[in-house]
């Protein structure tokens, strides 16, 4: 029962990932959309970054600050 369940389900996977092989192949330049929030010019438009991003901006902007005091 087990090994019938694991065999469907590695097969449907399997069919899944060809479909998405062959939308991405023969859809004018296909690629993998970018769900990354840094990705999304509406979310950057409004001033939502990832966290990455945020954590160098308020660095920058610390570095900023920093140099601002000790002068």
């Amino acid at each position: 029962m087990i090994l019938k369940l694991l065999v469907i389900s590695i097969l449907l996977m399997a069919v899944i990932t060809a479909l998405m092989a062959i939308r991405i192949l023969l859809k004018k330049n296909g690629h993998f959309p970018n769900i990354h929030i840094g990705g999304n010019r509406d979310m950057a438009r409004r001033g939502i970054f990832c966290a990455t991003t945020q954590d160098r901006i308020a660095r920058k902007d610390r570095k900023h600050l920093l140099k601002d005091t000790l002068s």
